[in-house]
């Protein structure tokens, strides 16, 4: 979430036109796997603090479309003080996971040691980094290397 400086009618019903920064806007949240959350009231974000100027909506929220926080994050308006733009909330779960991870140690200068840093650095030189175009593929880098590390112990 951010203040975008983006006018639009989509996200801002005092704007009557479509602003070409919108699609390129969208292209790269969808890129991330994002969408425009949209509130259902419709509050400005930032305020003027002249009366010539109408409020307007320039602070966004992006979220994962699938996610429960989508279409529920809240804007405050009565807590921006002296701020020109009103507070973006959002209430998101983490669910706590279980870690299982184990400690090993070797002793210090042993061949042991030496072995398994010798394997280490010839795995992680034989990776193909140039295929890493999604977390997906960077998260099965990391459990190869772990795997290989599993191993080498």
């Amino acid at each position: 979430m951010g203040d975008f400086n983006i006018r639009n009618s989509f996200w801002d019903l005092n704007f009557s036109y479509h602003s070409s920064y919108r699609d390129t806007l969208f292209n790269i949240a969808n890129s991330f796997h994002l969408e425009l959350s949209k509130h259902t009231e419709f509050f400005p974000t930032r305020y003027f603090d002249n009366t010539q100027d109408l409020s307007s909506v320039l602070d966004l929220v992006f979220l994962h479309s699938n996610s429960s926080e989508h279409d529920n994050h809240c804007i405050h308006p009565d807590w921006r003080l002296t701020s020109d733009h009103a507070p973006i909330t959002v209430n998101i779960s983490i669910l706590k996971k279980h870690v299982q991870t184990k400690k090993q140690s070797s002793s210090k200068n042993s061949e042991e040691k030496t072995h398994f840093i010798d394997e280490l650095i010839n795995f992680i030189k034989g990776l193909n980094i140039d295929s890493i175009q999604s977390i997906d593929i960077l998260e099965a880098i990391i459990q190869l290397l772990a795997n290989n590390m599993a191993q080498t112990l």
